[in-house]
């Protein structure tokens, strides 16, 4: 069995997610009915989602604890590009949907079984009380603001701690790492699960319905990602960014697109970036805090289509109205839920701006779920697999300002 398992990891990861996508699609085509493969999906998702919020408190915890120099600055320069991409993103979706405008079919109100929230006050109160939520709760219920602000807070306390309850934590940090390395060499057999759902559930109509809505969200997306994505790696690190960019894409944008969860992809951008030599005490705090607050994705969704409401309804956005409703998608974005179409129930929210009632909105929010198969798998995609580039990049930067060379695998 161990030579087994070792001759399956040798594989390069890559060639194995492709394979197991590839078997998905087949069979997803062919044999419909087979719906006891789903199940491979549902399990390597559901074991992410298990492992991340003990992952990142006992590593952070741990670095914390036994670092011996401040990471500070680094970590200044990942949440500036984080904010810096999240309010661009609303403001390209902003010109984009000017440029292409799209109308809706709007018939029935939608029911949902989530509240939305009522204003931007909400959302940022929601935020606060998150913060300072039970650790235990947070734990259970993968609140990662409430996890990393615990764990900061015992990484610190834990300093004053003598050697032996430090090398204990460290241990823990190891232990639950080695944990995410055997999940994730099984994501193979859960894109296989997750392709064959989603091949064998969703057909072409929307493709056909809601062809330009898709298109325009799609097209935004790809244009952060390949456009001012970038960019702003190269302000980081003054060489061409596209190897940087496609190893992040290859690495976790694939997963990022079938597990269709931020949070269920913090374990993988931890792990890429512990190949690609990066700072364990830096990492742990940027990639999830960059599920929580790099939301490019959401922005775009939120205000694309909050525009496309408008435009449906003959409502005129002017310029200044459109440069609030891209600080308030952006704001509002980094609120939204770490999970699947966790965007979409704040549509609502930047719709009020326009006077859009919570009725029409709602009806918006339904179309959003329709089309989510393919919006939120994008979304999601470009949230996480921006979270490892921008970390990455923050940290190559200085690199690049002590001297060293910048090199990953």
């Amino acid at each position: 069995m161990k030579k087994l398992w070792n001759k399956w990891t040798e594989i390069a990861l890559v060639k194995r997610i492709l394979v197991g996508l590839v078997l998905g699609a087949i069979l997803g085509l062919t044999v419909p009915g087979a719906t006891g493969i789903s199940i491979l999906g549902d399990v390597f998702v559901s074991a992410l989602k298990a492992i991340a919020p003990l992952l990142v408190f006992f590593l952070v915890i741990s670095s914390l604890c036994n670092a011996g120099n401040s990471h500070g600055g680094v970590i200044k320069t990942v949440i500036i590009l984080y904010m810096f991409s999240t309010v661009l993103a609303a403001v390209i979706a902003v010109f984009a949907s000017m440029a292409f405008p799209v109308k809706l079919t709007l018939a029935t109100a939608a029911a949902t079984d989530t509240a939305a929230p009522q204003g931007i006050a909400e959302v940022l109160n929601n935020l606060l009380l998150n913060v300072v939520a039970n650790p235990v709760s947070s734990l259970v219920n993968a609140n990662y603001v409430g996890i990393l602000t615990w764990a900061i807070l015992l990484g610190l306390a834990f300093r004053a701690a003598n050697e032996i309850t430090k090398n204990v934590l460290n241990d823990i940090a190891n232990g639950t790492s080695a944990v995410v390395s055997w999940i994730i060499n099984m994501a193979p057999f859960g894109i296989f699960g997750l392709v064959f759902n989603t091949v064998s559930t969703n057909g072409l109509e929307i493709f056909t319905t809601y062809g330009k809505l898709l298109a325009l969200l799609v097209g935004c997306m790809l244009f952060i990602y390949f456009v001012t994505n970038p960019l702003l790696v190269y302000w980081c690190i003054r060489k061409n960014p596209y190897p940087l960019i496609f190893h992040c894409l290859k690495r976790s944008a694939l997963t990022a697109f079938f597990t269709r969860s931020s949070a269920a992809n913090i374990p993988v951008n931890m792990k890429v970036c512990e190949e690609m030599g990066l700072d364990r005490d830096t990492y742990s705090v940027t990639i999830p805090l960059g599920a929580t607050i790099n939301m490019d994705g959401a922005a775009i969704t939120i205000t694309v289509m909050t525009m496309a409401t408008a435009f449906t309804l003959g409502i005129h956005v002017d310029i200044p109205t459109a440069i609030i409703l891209s600080l308030l998608a952006a704001l509002s974005a980094c609120g939204a839920s770490g999970v699947a179409g966790g965007s979409l129930l704040l549509i609502p929210m930047a719709c009020s701006l326009f006077g859009i009632s919570d009725d029409i909105s709602m009806q918006v929010v339904a179309v959003g779920f329709i089309i989510g198969v393919i919006q939120d798998s994008v979304e999601t995609a470009l949230n996480s697999s921006s979270d490892l580039l921008l970390s990455a990049s923050a940290e190559f930067r200085q690199w690049r300002l002590e001297g060293k060379e910048i090199k990953f695998k």
